[in-house]
């Protein structure tokens, strides 16, 4: 028997029979999208969107999840979201970070343990996510990963997000930067053009 697919509006109201915990379990990944897009208008759906996202394995619902736990945007939601920045999965990755830049307030208190984290490829990643937090917090970050961080990709990210958020407060620690890794072009080129162009800022003010 052929399987007849539900219009939106019959899969909304099977949806709001079932309740929307039990439909992102649903076999069609229709109705869980659906499920998921309609879960953003309920802050309670949380937990059963954490769950469905650990078992989701398709990107259409994953987006609906993603989205739905950004526009829920509460400390649980970026609970649930920050375990994906590490995924091997692409996608995953994108969709998280998508979600964490549409609640920057949130994800900024979460903004040191990512920039301090072992793995080197989410340091670069917490960089990104730095252009949409409060710019003296992360620029602060910032200044103490370039003093820091042995990667010269990881510095050269936080670079290109301080030539954009920073302070004069950057150029020191820039300076410094520079000094550790003399053999480096494209991170000299990174750091002279963000000292210069931070420098021309300090000089407006």
């Amino acid at each position: 028997m052929p399987l007849i697919r539900k219009t939106p509006d019959e899969a909304a109201k099977a949806i709001a029979a079932a309740g929307p915990a039990a439909s992102l379990t649903d076999a069609s990944a229709e109705m869980r999208w659906t499920a998921g897009r309609l879960a953003a208008d309920n802050p309670g759906s949380v937990p059963a969107l954490t769950e469905a996202l650990a078992r989701e394995s398709d990107d259409r619902v994953r987006e609906a999840i993603f989205t739905a736990l950004a526009r829920i945007a509460t400390p649980q939601s970026v609970l649930a979201v920050l375990p994906y920045v590490r995924s091997n999965d692409a996608n995953l990755r994108t969709g998280a970070l998508d979600a964490l830049r549409a609640m920057p307030s949130l994800t900024e208190r979460h903004l040191a343990q990512l920039i301090s984290d072992p793995d080197s490829d989410v340091r670069l990643l917490a960089c990104d996510l730095a252009r949409v937090t409060t710019g003296v917090h992360a620029s602060r970050l910032l200044c103490e990963l370039v003093e820091t961080d042995p990667e010269a990709n990881v510095c050269a990210a936080a670079v290109e997000v301080l030539a954009e958020i920073g302070n004069a407060d950057a150029i020191q620690p820039l300076a410094r930067c520079a000094a550790r890794f003399p053999n480096d072009p494209f991170l000299k080129f990174a750091i002279e053009a963000a000292t210069s162009r931070l420098a021309r800022h300090a000089d407006r003010v």
